[in-house]
């Protein structure tokens, strides 16, 4: 059997640690059939995977990444993930740089509730970007009234993780505990060197072509894919985070003044709202009140207020402002709405577990990207369009933002981050008008352009993924 270069790799290291298959499947959660296919060439880790083995052998990441990166490039993932973990309801502005430290915070404080003192220091991107995401903020808060001390430190260091970040608890100004943990996007941490509770998969299914084959042949819409598989209370999940975007856009509408972060950013989602043309067309009609939506959502995320990810923070305006519309528009039922999000819930999962939403490994790209390809499947879902067409609008909404950087100004979810918000939410509608013509000429599959996604994140400069060193973020606002 001829292995690549990561296989060679991981049975040297296990048995160097005199380990087992079935105890290192054991240690990372995973079973031992798992390590297996990693050490026969039949599968590669995904990037959560990677980073326990890497923790498992003291070993830096790039360890196993800098001479396998086509391999990486082909990995299959095993399974998906509830899409509750993708629909996650928290504080902006940043699922990575807010909502993942923020319950890194609450683990670590429950663990050790007779401190009296918190020190943390951020690294990597959550260093860079932090005080533009507000993590010393969120972090604050979360630890509060414990005195709390932040240091961001700027080395580079080498990291398992782009967010990384050290806790350490004290007791009269005796260390008490310490950990490291990783913010791994969407909201979910991981901690070094700990057996963390594996989130089981719930979906076998991990393309495109066979949900749409398994879908087919059991006669069901996309919609009701999820609800084979989702357990119970996953409907009333759903209808909580309708609520909740609906909420965020209300909010915003009403919201007015200046962002927080320095940029004197005006608020302009209720601008959008009001300011209607005597003569405006319905085509102008549309564009100002979707992107008044999307500014609405985004606006509240810079603010520090609670949205639905979708699949980021960052990205949260675009699937809410486009299905809001729709509602206010031509009536849809919540409940109508709701099978739209389960739809979009799909295509978020698939670009997930294949690729990622994380601006941090692939740029924006993954964020907005990832946002206007659910946002074209929900409304397609709505529209009533097939199986093929929502993947045709789907696919275009993607490769036309191959490439998207994340390079905000200042570190901010401000510039150009809430325009890219509104932006992305009228190029979703036009992808699903240019699918319901032309889906029978299309060339490219929805998992030809994940694929192609996540390899052009991988090819990325880090200067264009979410550390503010290249791009729009060397602009100085005056």
């Amino acid at each position: 059997m001829i292995r690549n270069d990561f296989s060679v790799k991981l049975i040297t290291l296990r048995k160097k640690a005199g380990m087992t298959q079935k105890q290192l499947g054991e240690c990372i959660g995973l079973t031992n059939r798992a390590v297996s296919k990693w050490e026969n060439s039949l599968s590669i880790p995904s990037t959560e995977n990677l980073i326990r083995l890497s923790n498992v052998f003291n070993v830096p990441l790039d360890y196993f990444c800098e001479n396998n990166k086509k391999e990486a490039k082909n990995e299959k993932p095993e399974g998906m993930k509830s899409m509750t973990e993708l629909f996650k309801i928290g504080r902006g502005p940043s699922s990575s740089h807010t909502i993942g430290p923020e319950k890194a915070c609450k683990v670590f404080k429950n663990k050790y509730p007779q401190a009296d003192a918190f020190e943390v220091v951020l690294y990597g991107s959550l260093a860079k970007t932090g005080k533009g995401h507000g993590t010393d903020a969120v972090i604050r808060k979360t630890l509060f009234p414990v005195y709390t001390t932040i240091r961001f430190d700027y080395s580079e260091g080498n990291f398992n993780h782009p967010n990384t970040m050290d806790i350490t608890a004290y007791n009269q100004k005796k260390k008490i505990g310490k950990a490291r943990v990783f913010s791994i996007g969407g909201g979910e941490i991981m901690f070094e060197n700990e057996k963390m509770h594996d989130i089981p998969d719930l979906y076998e299914l991990t393309s495109f072509s066979n949900i749409a084959k398994y879908c087919k042949e059991n006669r069901l819409r996309l919609c009701d894919f999820p609800d084979r598989f989702e357990d119970d209370g996953f409907e009333d999940y759903m209808k909580i985070i309708w609520e909740t975007m609906k909420e965020s856009i209300h909010r915003g509408l009403e919201d007015e003044g200046v962002l927080p972060g320095g940029l004197n950013v005006q608020k302009k989602a209720k601008q959008l709202l009001e300011h209607e043309h005597i003569d405006e067309s319905p085509e102008t009609r549309e564009n100002r009140l979707v992107c008044a939506y999307a500014f609405a959502v985004s606006e509240q995320n810079a603010s520090g207020e609670t949205i639905v990810t979708a699949p980021t923070c960052g990205a949260a305006g675009v699937v809410p402002a486009v299905l809001y519309y729709q509602q206010q528009k031509n009536g849809f039922s919540d409940a109508q709405i709701i099978r739209a999000l389960k739809t979009a819930g799909i295509i978020g999962n698939l670009i997930k577990a294949n690729a990622s939403i994380s601006g941090a490994e692939c740029g924006c790209q993954a964020e907005v990207g990832s946002a206007c390809a659910m946002a074209a499947a929900a409304l397609g879902e709505l529209f009533g369009l097939s199986i093929d067409k929502i993947e045709y609008a789907a696919e275009i909404s993607i490769e036309h933002h191959l490439g998207l950087t994340c390079d905000p100004i200042c570190g901010l979810v401000q510039i150009p981050c809430i325009e890219r918000n509104a932006v992305a939410a009228m190029r979703a509608i036009n992808a699903v008008n240019i699918a319901s013509f032309l889906s029978g000429t299309r060339k490219i599959s929805l998992d030809n352009i994940i694929k192609v996604m996540k390899e052009t994140g991988l090819d990325l400069s880090n200067r264009y993924k979410e550390t503010s060193e290249a791009g729009l973020a060397k602009i100085v606002i005056e």
